[in-house]
């Protein structure tokens, strides 16, 4: 299986808003830790080792060009 990059949602949006809202009234500490929670369900539902390790880079590789992008800007 290869790691898909399209949406798979008939309304992306809403799924957007249904993750920052669980986000809502929580501390940065809980924040993190759901979020950390969420990536291991998800990884977990994945199922395929190496989709899980394509999805890693390209997740830190976007995280680093954000942030190379914004020094840039400063």
């Amino acid at each position: 299986m290869a790691l898909s990059t399209a949406s798979n949602f008939a309304k992306p949006d809403d799924a957007f808003r249904a993750i920052v809202e669980a986000h809502r009234g929580l501390t940065d500490a809980q924040s993190a830790d759901l979020d950390a929670a969420l990536v291991l369900v998800l990884a977990n539902h994945i199922g395929d080792l190496d989709v899980l390790h394509e999805a890693i880079a390209l997740a830190k590789r976007r995280m680093l060009e954000t942030s190379q992008q914004q020094q840039q800007q400063q």
